[in-house]
């Protein structure tokens, strides 16, 4: 039986990939069959991920980017198009965040977290699906979103604005790209320990933050690889303007 999961002969952009999911996701869709390329603003972060890649067996490139300047997002695209041709699997991983009482928060604090997580999506989703649309070729895209994006927290106002709208942008892409057979979903990871967060889960606020989880648990990022395999291969075919959580029930809870 033919393998719906399997990548082969598929080229994958992830943006933010030199560190935690992004760099995670490279892992996974390498070893799915993709050729994959890995984007962030300082190229030379990558090199240590890239060469675990290639030591696999993969095939592998890095590439700079900046998502929030549609310059380099087409210089990047470029590249890879230069080598391997057009990008056919997207995903938008790229995002940061701040954190501070509402209150408190800059204009500046605002901008950075909306221009990355939000129109950095939009850009290189957009880029990306002109030169799929031009070239005949099917594609997906896959934005990370969070579950951030459907419910609040506090002290993050700015990150929950910028995946709500991450959501709905995935929506809209969705429906006005799938007259070109390009699918556009997008994965909410809940609480996923990575080296970022993971001093955080294990305090005592963590802790607590884990009782509001019905699992009662964080999850590990390859925890993450079913969704995002699904929402990037055939095995989701009909799947498009889907948002699918990964959180570990914490989207039904009450608290």
């Amino acid at each position: 039986m033919h393998n719906r999961f399997d990548l082969s002969g598929r080229t994958a952009l992830i943006t933010g990939a030199s560190s935690g999911l992004g760099r995670h996701f490279a892992t996974t869709l390498s070893k799915a069959g993709a050729r994959v390329v890995l984007a962030a603003r300082r190229r030379e972060k990558l090199e240590e991920i890239l060469t675990e890649i290639r030591n696999q067996g993969a095939t592998a490139m890095a590439a700079s980017l900046d998502v929030t300047c549609a310059e380099s997002v087409k210089l990047c695209l470029d590249q890879i198009e230069a080598e391997w041709g057009t990008v056919d699997l997207v995903i938008n991983n790229a995002g940061v965040t701040s954190t501070n009482a509402l209150l408190e928060h800059s204009e500046n604090d605002w901008d950075s977290v909306l221009d990355t997580n939000l129109k950095g999506a939009w850009l290189v989703g957009q880029e990306s699906a002109r030169r799929l649309k031009d070239s005949g070729k099917p594609g997906s895209i896959v934005n990370i979103a969070s579950i951030i994006g459907e419910r609040v927290a506090g002290g993050v106002a700015p990150y929950a604005a910028s995946k709500a709208g991450l959501i709905h942008l995935t929506k809209c892409m969705a429906l006005e790209l799938a007259r070109f057979h390009i699918r556009v979903n997008a994965l909410a990871p809940g609480y996923i320990e990575t080296d970022l967060n993971k001093d955080f889960l294990a305090s005592e606020a963590g802790q607590n933050l884990m009782k509001r989880i019905p699992q009662r648990r964080f999850a590990g990022p390859e925890e993450l690889d079913g969704p995002l395999l699904l929402l990037a291969s055939e095995a989701g075919s009909f799947m498009t303007g889907s948002v699918v959580a990964a959180d570990g029930g914490h989207l039904v809870s009450s608290l």
